[in-house]
């Protein structure tokens, strides 16, 4: 009997919620980053895109431990002379605590085409109340330290 090899056509697609609230930034990261691979499941095949959708709600009262809200810096630049525009992770997490956790996730996926197809699946919402319901998700139940 040969090995199990997934292709785009027996790929099951689970819906996830992880709550956020009072948990460290980037275990909540790696979690949704291991579920939007699909590592986290026995077929796991690496050339094929079966990750499940995930949706982080409370990215508001998500924590950086030590003195990442200090000295973590997130930098963007414009493209025009002069244009670099920093923001330390204290600041962007009271401005935009969603788009903290979202690039906290982006940074644990591989920049390739099934990464790129893996972070269309996730949903951060910043607070408890989220759209998805009509997918009936189910609450992940693995623990995030």
């Amino acid at each position: 009997m040969g090995s199990f090899m997934a292709n785009s056509s027996n790929v099951e697609r689970k819906w996830y919620i992880i709550d956020a609230a009072g948990k460290p930034v980037g275990r909540v990261a790696t979690i949704a980053a291991t579920l939007l691979r699909g590592k986290h499941k026995p077929t796991f095949t690496p050339h094929v895109d079966c990750g499940d959708h995930v949706i982080i709600i409370n990215s508001d009262k998500a924590v950086f431990t030590g003195k990442k809200a200090v000295q973590k810096v997130y930098y963007r630049h414009s493209g025009w002379v002069g244009g670099l525009k920093s923001v330390t992770a204290g600041e962007m997490m009271e401005k935009n605590s969603d788009r903290a956790m979202t690039l906290a996730v982006k940074g644990m996926i591989p920049d390739t085409t099934i990464g790129r197809a893996a972070l269309t699946r996730l949903r951060v919402y910043k607070d408890a109340e989220h759209k998805n319901a009509a997918q009936k998700p189910e609450l992940w139940t693995g623990e995030i330290r």
